[in-house]
């Protein structure tokens, strides 16, 4: 049996493998010189700390024009969503620390390194969102009790827009950067960026309400902004729950099976675990070769295997390969086995 671990740092596009998958491969050279390897992880992380630096100015310009308006209008519904701004704005902070740590060097104690950080973070924005809607609620409903009149009602409205606008274009930002990198807390915070796009559209419907003289439609809004926000905070926690609990899509584990069913000298698949760590993959593989192989040639099947998987399957950057014989597929075998070397090894003179 042989098992052995191989990692890449290929920058490989891999996010449509179906769709000229041989042609690319056959027309890009592959240096396999670590003078030429790009540091993919590395890579993604500056990427993401990127996405989040230039969605936090735009946030936070949103923002202030949107509290600036607040201060001379006094609506609540506005008061809400820029509550709401402000708080998306801030989720960069622990986002950005785990892209940071996630870039840190595994180590004796954390030897898969530290990109579980970014599942962290997550559940940070979690929470953040949460508070937002507590936030945003209690506000709504002190203002439905305490009527007060709206003023300056076409700025307002203008700050609904604003507030889109803004919103609409981080969302698409992170969203993008997200799922390029793999990062499930990235593509949540632009889930959250996006909510608050349609939130602020309500805006416009209380200005709208409060030029007609309904002075409930602003608290009102405000509710409904709250509603919202809660329906964003489900999908964002699945999202988060989802990556800490290991899920992954199975027709990834679907294409992994079948890429090393392809490979020459693998008769069977006797096991494949697929695991996030941070925005990356790693694959566990049980194949099962000859039982007369040697042991260079079963090294060697795995090798290829390892490599095949880390080109063909999206985000992943490691795979650990073990060998089977024929004669013993599957891990169940291997009590027998350890039992019956041991007790050969005890009886031997």
């Amino acid at each position: 049996m042989a098992e052995h671990e191989h990692h890449h740092g290929h920058g490989h596009d891999h996010e449509h493998p179906h769709r000229g998958r041989w042609l690319r491969h056959l027309l890009t050279p592959h240096s396999h010189d670590s003078a030429d390897k790009v540091d993919s992880e590395l890579e993604s992380s500056r990427e993401g700390l990127r996405a989040l630096w230039i969605s936090l100015a735009g946030l936070g310009i949103t923002a202030a024009l949107q509290a600036l308006i607040v201060a001379l209008s006094g609506s609540v519904a506005l008061l809400g969503d820029t509550v709401h701004n402000v708080a998306d704005a801030l989720t960069a902070v622990p986002l950005a620390i785990a892209f940071w740590l996630g870039r840190r060097a595994a180590t004796r104690a954390y030897t898969y390194g530290f990109g579980r950080a970014e599942d962290l973070a997550g559940v940070v924005i979690v929470a953040v969102i949460a508070g937002s809607a507590v936030v945003s609620g209690y506000l709504a409903v002190d203002r439905l009790l305490n009527p007060q009149p709206m003023t300056h009602i076409p700025w307002v409205l203008a700050a609904g827009l604003i507030g889109f606008a803004g919103n609409e274009i981080v969302a698409r930002y992170r969203i993008t950067v997200g799922r390029r990198i793999g990062s499930a807390a990235l593509v949540a915070d632009g889930l959250h960026a996006r909510t608050d796009g349609f939130t602020s559209l309500a805006v416009v419907l209380a200005a709208a309400g409060a030029r007609l003289g309904w002075s409930w439609a602003d608290p009102v809004v405000g509710l409904a902004i709250t509603v919202a926000i809660v329906f964003v905070l489900k999908d964002a926690a699945r999202e988060v729950y989802h990556r800490l609990m290991d899920r992954v899509d199975p027709q990834l584990v679907d294409q992994a099976e079948r890429e090393l069913r392809t490979i020459a000298g693998i008769r069977d698949v006797s096991g494949l675990r697929l695991r996030w760590i941070g925005h990356h993959l790693h694959a566990e593989a049980g194949i099962v070769v000859d039982a007369h192989l040697t042991l260079l040639a079963a090294h060697e099947i795995a090798a290829d295997a390892e490599h095949q998987l880390t080109h063909h399957v999206p985000r992943l950057t490691g795979a650990t390969v073990h060998v089977d014989p024929a004669t013993h597929p599957g891990d169940t075998h291997h009590p027998g086995l350890s039992h019956h070397r041991q007790d050969r090894l005890t009886t031997t003179p």
